[in-house]
């Protein structure tokens, strides 16, 4: 909607340089009018549709400027401050921080270019003006090469536009999640803040997925983001020291979907825990997935929701009454040699998981079931409980569950009663 001059001019034809200069000028009484033919043109577009009131009465105002400018730039009228290129690059600014799709503009650069041209050629044979086809050919010629101008001097405003948006958004986004983090969800200001950002209900079910990159260079979850968006789920992603962490509005898929959607793109050890009570209970649901991931072996890629190891994140949680309980419970054990310490742990384990039947415990193991008697009496003789004891068996469980690996030990439980029975 606006020119630049380039040309297919003789650079010592003169004459014809003021033609075409004087068939642009005519147009000026008309700017203003041609401009409007425009703009009704645009408004009926359909993705003006649902333009609000401020932006249709920018793009007329804006119309209006490119045609006056543009008129003027080709009529040689023009000063330096005032030069087509200028609003060009404005108005890749002003659409990229509204919000309008590039290809929308592009459009409307080339629907003004026509309907200038098509308002040039209504000059020809005007009683007032005397311009043969030689001088609006070469005005035409001129006005359509100057649109691929136009059109990468808005693309690249745009584009420069739209990655400083972008960064400004992503700026926020992190400092959001690390604010959602820190505990600061609780806050309502924030957190309404955090909502309109993140474009999150008060309402909406959330989670956090925590994840450690124990060195990886290409991070331990890839393509996050894709993988939960195919299901139509909402994430953010941030990097704190080193974890990498996601903030992900669940919708109907609970943790369960997310989970599933998340296994085949994990690379490290990664947690999933909900957060029922939105971004005001995120901290928690950090700590929750932090701490489900940390029950992943080093180096083994799985994703676990913390519901699944609620046992281990517990005992994590409070090392120093973990350390008691292991003292209660499986210390006499793990004060065996070595090789019999795994054996008795790995009947206990057997047994544990077999509600104490021998029987069961044996057929699990490959040994005779008198064996796993005899082992099952010196565990109850070392520690002083009952494995047909609720308690004791819960506390045996948890004992077990925390106690390191006997040192320089081999598996040898299945061995058939090979150092103790």
């Amino acid at each position: 909607m606006g020119m630049t001059s380039t040309a297919s001019v003789p650079p010592d034809d003169e004459d014809l340089q003021r033609d075409i200069e004087r068939a642009w000028a005519s147009l000026l009484p008309r700017a203003d009018a041609i401009a409007d033919d425009i703009t009704l043109t645009l408004l009926a577009k359909d993705w003006l549709d649902v333009a609000g009131p401020e932006l249709r009465a920018d793009i007329r105002s804006s119309t209006r400027e490119h045609i006056h400018r543009g008129i003027r730039t080709m009529a040689g009228l023009a000063q330096d401050g005032e030069r087509a290129i200028h609003v060009w690059r404005e108005t890749g600014r002003r659409r990229a921080r509204q919000g309008v799709r590039m290809e929308h503009v592009l459009n409307a650069y080339s629907l003004g270019t026509r309907v200038l041209w098509e308002a040039l050629l209504t000059q020809r044979g005007h009683p007032d003006h005397d311009f043969d086809d030689r001088v609006l050919l070469i005005a035409g010629q001129r006005i359509w090469a100057a649109l691929d101008v136009q059109n990468a001097t808005l693309v690249e405003s745009y584009r420069r536009e739209s990655a400083r948006l972008q960064s400004q958004d992503l700026r926020r986004q992190q400092r959001l999640l690390d604010g959602l983090v820190e505990g600061r969800g609780a806050d309502p200001v924030f957190a309404a803040e955090a909502r309109e950002v993140l474009v999150i209900r008060t309402d909406e079910p959330v989670a956090c997925v925590v994840a450690h990159f124990d060195g990886m260079l290409d991070g331990p979850i890839r393509g996050a983001e894709d993988r939960l968006e195919r299901l139509g789920l909402t994430s953010y992603w941030h990097v704190r020291g080193d974890i990498y962490f996601g903030l992900v509005a669940t919708g109907a898929a609970g943790v369960e979907g997310v989970v599933r959607a998340l296994r085949p793109a994990v690379a490290g050890r990664a947690g999933v825990a909900a957060s029922p009570d939105g971004l005001a209970g995120f901290a928690t649901a950090y700590r929750l997935a932090a701490g489900a991931a940390d029950t992943v072996s080093s180096g083994t890629p799985e994703v676990v929701p913390v519901t699944d190891r609620l046992p281990e994140v517990l005992l994590r949680a409070s090392p120093e009454a973990t350390a008691v309980l292991v003292e209660q419970t499986v210390s006499p054990i793990l004060a065996q040699p070595p090789h019999q310490a795994a054996v008795l742990l790995e009947t206990l384990r057997a047994l544990i998981a077999h509600h104490g039947s021998p029987t069961h415990a044996a057929e699990q193991l490959f040994c005779h079931r008198n064996t796993v008697i005899y082992r099952m009496r010196q565990i109850e003789q070392l520690t002083g409980r009952s494995l047909h004891d609720p308690r004791d068996r819960l506390l045996l469980t948890l004992g077990e569950m925390a106690a390191p690996a006997p040192v320089g030990a081999g598996s040898a439980a299945s061995s058939g009663g090979q150092g103790t029975g």
